[in-house]
């Protein structure tokens, strides 16, 4: 039965409570932002009216009995899940807890090698281990694709008692895998199949989208709702299906996720599930008109190619995020990077991230046309000033990796720093990456190659932020000694 969707348990509860004016002897110590008027003046007093702490009016999100229980129900039927927990450390705490769920020290884990460091994070807390199938390239882009479907197979059947296949439904480029045929996969293998749903929040809610993880027959799917759903920065959902104990995945949350959980970060959750269960088929069926006008005119511009579902193979790409709006640089000789900095810095346009060939417009709930046609204008003028020939410029977004020692086994192990020039043949002990998108070029436990080497150093030249390493520099790497 479909519950009421205009129903918002935890906003309800919190205006309830702050008409009976309680006077607060508990935390936050700044008290509805009498202590720290600053801040009051700075966020609001509404906001810091709603910062309180869980009691029992409000319920607890470690143990909900009421109204965030509610919530979670609400939710759960919104995206057509058995059980949906609100998640208060982002989406990088979902995916941290679906792989302690899933798997144990020592156990096996098919996944794609292009996934989000929280993924090999989560392998480094908990002890598993990697399977990666290598995602396709696509040469002229270079980006990586999905995994294709006989890749799957070949590591299932060379990998029997594998606990678990991990999915990106869609990557950060909009690509999205044969999600439906590797659910299917797991079921007659008994594995449990794993969606990063970062950014599919909309799969659920749109339509003429790619199948959404919980329908297409994940077991568990981690969701952003503060990237396409509009929920406040660090508010995600987990969502589990049928063949997931609740009880047991509350209890491996608990491990990690605060006891201090955030009143504004849970309200946003209800308020914007409501929205979505409500809205969300005009919503994104406006998104998705946006990004196809906007992928239109940028490809009349010449040289730049925002590219869609053209790419569709059926297999490593079995379908297209049309609300993605990705954008190849190369062919005007600027990296994406490059193209992402002009953007900022001359145009006052704040682009998700640029890399080494691309560039991501985060296409949302929130923009309207005339951020697009700003947005193509600044692109034509980057174009007319600064387009060159394209010469020298690497493109390929994805090495294979050749993982010689588990994640864990590498992090923890005594390592030495070695300047980045001579690390060729050393094992990797800690993570390079370029963030956005926070795709670690090598990981714990890979082998350092020449082409990891060049890479990194072109793209420290190019401008990428580079995260992950000890040294803030990067002119040293940690590797196992």
């Amino acid at each position: 039965m479909k519950l009421n969707q205009n129903l918002t348990p935890i906003k309800s509860a919190l205006e309830k409570f702050a008409a009976q004016r309680v006077v607060p002897f508990d935390v936050p110590g700044h008290k509805r932002g009498r202590g720290n008027p600053e801040l009051t003046a700075f966020l609001g007093q509404r906001c810091m009216n709603a910062d309180v702490n869980s009691m029992k009016p409000l319920d607890n999100l470690c143990h909900p009995v009421s109204v965030i229980a509610r919530a979670e129900e609400l939710a759960a039927d919104a995206f057509g899940a058995a059980n949906a927990f609100f998640m208060v450390g982002g989406t990088t705490s979902a995916v941290q807890a679906m792989v302690f769920c899933a798997c144990k020290k020592g156990d096996r884990l098919i996944l794609p090698r292009n996934v989000h460091q929280s993924v090999i994070n989560a392998m480094v807390l908990i002890g598993c281990v990697p399977v990666y199938v290598n995602p396709s390239v696509d040469k002229k882009l270079g980006i990586s694709l999905g995994m294709s479907l006989d890749g799957v197979k070949r590591a299932v059947a060379e990998n029997p008692g594998a606990k678990a296949i991990f999915v990106n439904n869609p990557t950060y480029y909009g690509i999205c895998s044969d999600i439906k045929s590797i659910a299917a996969l797991a079921k007659e293998n008994n594995m449990l199949l794993l969606a990063d749903e970062a950014h599919g929040t909309h799969f659920y809610f749109g339509e003429n989208l790619p199948v959404a993880g919980i329908e297409a027959g994940a077991d568990m799917a981690a969701v952003s709702m503060h990237k396409s759903g509009g929920s406040l920065t660090q508010s995600s959902f987990l969502l589990c299906g049928e063949n997931v104990n609740a009880d047991r995945a509350r209890r491996i949350i608990n491990l990690t996720q605060t006891t201090s959980a955030s009143y504004l970060l849970l309200s946003g959750l209800d308020i914007s599930r409501k929205n979505l269960a409500l809205n969300g088929r005009e919503i994104f069926a406006h998104v998705t008109a946006l990004a196809e006008y906007a992928r239109g005119e940028i490809n009349k511009i010449g040289d730049y190619y925002a590219y869609s579902r053209e790419l569709v193979n059926g297999d490593s790409v079995r379908d297209f995020d049309p609300t993605k709006l990705s954008v190849f640089t190369l062919d005007i000789g600027l990296a994406g990077i490059e193209v992402y900095d002009l953007l900022r810095d001359d145009y006052d346009i704040q682009a998700e991230f640029g890399d080494i060939g691309n560039i991501l417009a985060y296409v949302s709930v929130g923009d309207r046309e005339r951020g697009i046609e700003r947005l193509v204008g600044a692109l034509t003028e980057i174009r007319r000033r600064f387009k060159k020939p394209r010469v020298d410029m690497l493109s390929l977004e994805y090495i294979s990796p050749r993982v010689l020692m588990s994640p864990q086994e590498a992090f923890y192990s005594e390592k030495k720093p070695v300047p980045v020039e001579q690390t060729e043949g050393s094992v990797c002990g800690e993570f390079v990456m370029c963030y956005p998108p926070g795709i670690p070029i090598v990981a714990p436990g890979e082998l350092i190659t020449r082409d990891i080497i060049e890479y990194i150093v072109y793209a420290k030249k190019k401008g990428c932020s580079m995260t992950g390493t000890q040294d803030p520099a990067l002119k040293r790497i940690m590797v196992v000694e």
